[in-house]
């Protein structure tokens, strides 16, 4: 805890951020740890919300980055592969971004919708309403059991 008091809102961006990329880190428990030193719920929601929304979209700009020629040579991925999983993508579109906050597959959605070039705006919107409910929940979720079971913070 020493940690979120030293670090406060900026640890809390931090550590938004990456948990939004390829590194494995829970946002959602810096979150709640965050609230339960006593940060301020709505500046705790802001930034969690802030660095998860530009981790996401850093992701998937390495996926709009990305070329079909190194997942063929460093992945052993054909093309045939790529071209049906981007039918996939294609047919759920930009909403799949809403869904980039979900752990381990959500990284993959960002990339992929950056790989094959999804519309950007509406990627960034739909992650940016995902990623705001999703710590509105944990928010929420936090303040009714702290009010439940009577803790004394």
């Amino acid at each position: 805890m020493e940690f979120l008091q030293e670090w406060g809102y900026i640890g809390l961006f931090l550590g938004s951020f990456m948990a939004a990329t390829i590194i494995p880190f829970s946002s959602d428990a810096l979150l709640v740890a965050m609230l339960a030193v006593g940060g301020n719920p709505v500046g705790c929601l802001l930034t969690a919300t802030t660095g998860n929304w530009l981790g996401g979209l850093s992701s998937y700009l390495l996926g709009y980055i990305g070329k079909w020629e190194w997942l063929e040579k460093w992945f052993k991925i054909t093309q045939d592969k790529l071209e049906r999983q981007q039918a996939r993508i294609a047919r759920y579109g930009a909403w799949l971004a809403f869904f980039a906050w979900l752990p381990l597959v959500g990284d993959v959605f960002a990339i992929a919708l950056g790989f094959y070039r999804i519309k950007p705006i509406k990627c960034a919107i739909f992650m940016l309403i995902g990623k705001f409910l999703r710590f509105l929940f944990w928010t929420i979720l936090f303040f009714y059991t702290k009010q439940w079971f009577g803790w004394a913070i």
